[in-house]
């Protein structure tokens, strides 16, 4: 094993829900690692500054207005793209919603809202890019962003939790199912970070003060806290792990 194996020059990634968040911060990461870029988000004006950073680090970056819930426009974005660069080596499926909710108040709208997002957009992303690495004799890598509420449950989050529990058992199931085609499908769990899906919670004191004395390490995640792994999972140096879902949380899980 040697640096190099976690050198991503010449792969090819798509990140989905790139234009802010970790999202942002996984495209940079990547993009730091030698790969050149795809990124996604509902409106394409969001994702300027994501390519202006990337294409300032001296890689291609490729940008494209696709919500996650129109499967139709799953299909387009991919296949425009891989006409363009050729082949498509990373996938992160990072695009994702939550909104805090009593479980007696979640209605159908809200449960299909956050469920087509974060589980049903999530697989038809994986199917069509699995596609294109079938044909691929270097397959490829996915990555899925998991949650800590794939492993606990969370007061008020149902759909998130059973969305993020879902792509976990989907993350598992498609690594044994896509092995034999060389595509390898792991998963993040990131702890508790600060964006802009999560700001609701910070602007609380006492809460940060309570989940503070939960994590080990004493600190919530930063935006760069998360591009090593995803370049871990994304590179050679992971080429035997796959259905493998890393927690970046700071100790959390490990502590309850």
């Amino acid at each position: 094993m040697s640096v190099s194996s976690f050198s991503l020059e010449g792969r090819i990634a798509v990140v989905t829900g790139a234009s802010r968040g970790l999202g942002q911060a996984i495209a940079l990461a990547l993009s730091d690692a030698g790969a050149d870029l795809c990124v996604t988000a509902r409106e394409e004006a969001a994702l300027a500054e994501t390519r202006a950073r990337i294409e300032a680090r001296g890689r291609r970056c490729y940008i494209a207005a696709q919500d996650v819930t129109d499967l139709a426009s799953i299909e387009t974005t991919l296949s425009a793209f891989a006409d363009s660069a050729g082949h498509i080596d990373i996938l992160v499926n990072n695009a994702g919603v939550e909104q805090v909710s009593q479980s007696l108040d979640v209605h159908g709208e809200l449960w299909d809202r956050i469920i087509d997002t974060n589980l049903k957009g999530s697989f038809f992303w994986a199917q069509a890019t699995a596609r294109q690495m079938a044909r691929q004799v270097s397959g490829g890598s996915i990555v899925n962003l998991c949650s800590l509420t794939s492993f606990v449950g969370i007061p008020t989050a149902v759909p998130y939790g059973a969305s993020k529990s879902g792509l976990l058992g989907m993350t598992r199931a498609l690594a044994t199912e896509w092995a034999g085609m060389n595509i390898r499908v792991n998963a993040i769990a990131p702890g508790y970070f600060r964006t802009a899906m999560t700001e609701d919670f910070y602007r609380d004191e006492a809460w940060q003060a309570r989940m503070l004395d939960r994590i080990p390490q004493r600190r919530f995640g930063e935006a760069a806290d998360i591009g090593g792994a995803v370049i871990f999972l994304a590179s050679d140096a992971s080429a035997y792990i796959t259905g493998h879902c890393l927690p970046v949380d700071g100790g959390f899980l490990a502590s309850i």
